[in-house]
């Protein structure tokens, strides 16, 4: 009996070290992906064929627990800084065994590897490997002012590479210019979510030495630039699409939703100028998860107008959701 009480408090620890919330950040990337693929399968005559139901469930399902199977490497390599940012957290606090947590996430990431190269696609493997992978380096390069943003973005990338690749058999070159379009956008999504995030980690990532950009030009510099870059994500879209980059009509759906992101990421930048310390700093992280988890349903609209609303009514609702079961800030 005690040993089935000690097996649920693992269970729970390490759940609640997941911080699911941010699922929706991975598991809309990689639907981007996937959503992009079925286009191409739907409209090009090419290799791509369109994904069964139960291939679509089982990707989405690895995309979504992906963030928090590696969370807990993040958690683990970042123990230092969240003793102050975060002393609450159940592997600073000893509730959440270090070692029996990083080796059930290796145990389930061989599992993925597994499923992804016996019955996906093999070459699906190669972002997955990377993603993990820049989830070490991520939590190096936080040291380094805007390289943690960058690699971040990058490691986000992946799920959308691996949506992509993983939902059936495609043609090299695997990446043409409308494809890096998609993944370039995401990345900067990204990596301005994350930029977002170090605010609250300020006092923390200063004391452990990690030179983010948020250290590195210090609150009153950092609030302004958090106004000004909840423009970027618009600027590059435009960019890019006017460059015929991405082979997708817009359409009514995609105009509405991006009106939509605009106001969510305006309003983030508002609230990091407003509050860039302090309590508030925290829940303000709600809008900002909202804004990237939405913007990229919103992108989805170009594949997809159906799937993309409903994708980003849900990522709306749920991440909230799941926020608020983390009203804990110090945790």
């Amino acid at each position: 009996m005690n040993n089935d009480f000690q097996l649920l408090s693992f269970l729970k620890q390490y759940i609640k070290s997941m911080r699911l919330y941010y699922s929706f950040v991975t598991g809309i990337a990689g639907w981007l992906g996937f959503a992009f693929y079925e286009h191409i399968a739907t409209d090009f005559r090419t290799v791509e064929i369109f994904p069964s139901v139960e291939k679509k469930a089982l990707i989405i399902s690895l995309l979504f627990l992906s963030w928090g199977i590696n969370q807990i490497v993040n958690d683990y390599l970042g123990l230092k800084e969240d003793r102050i940012n975060a002393p609450e957290r159940p592997m600073v606090t000893g509730k959440l065994d270090p070692n029996a947590a990083l080796l059930l996430s290796a145990a389930l990431m061989l599992f993925v590897c597994g499923i992804t190269y016996f019955y996906l696609e093999p070459v699906a493997l190669i972002p997955l490997v990377l993603g993990v992978l820049l989830n070490v380096v991520y939590e190096y390069s936080k040291a380094f002012g805007i390289w943690g943003n960058i690699i971040f973005g990058l490691m986000i990338t992946m799920c959308t590479a691996f949506g992509f690749l993983a939902a059936g058999p495609t043609e090299a070159p695997y990446f043409t210019s409308s494809r890096i379009a998609v993944l370039v956008v995401v990345w900067l999504m990204n990596g301005l979510m994350t930029f977002y995030t170090y605010f609250k980690d300020y006092e923390g990532d200063k004391a452990a030495g990690k030179n983010t950009i948020i250290v590195k030009y210090g609150i009153e510099r950092s609030r302004i630039i958090a106004i000004f870059s909840a423009f970027l994500p618009a600027v590059l879209f435009i960019a890019v699409y006017s460059l015929d980059m991405i082979e997708a009509p817009l359409n009514t759906t995609f105009f509405v939703l991006a009106v939509l992101t605009l106001f969510l990421e305006i309003q983030t930048g508002w609230l990091y100028y407003k509050n860039p310390k302090g309590q508030v700093t925290y829940y303000s992280l709600a809008t900002n998860f909202r804004s990237c988890a939405c913007g990229q349903a919103t992108f989805i609209a170009l594949f997809n107008r159906e799937l993309s609303l409903i994708l980003f009514l849900v990522s709306y609702i749920f991440v909230g959701f799941l926020f608020n079961l983390h009203n804990n800030s110090r945790s």
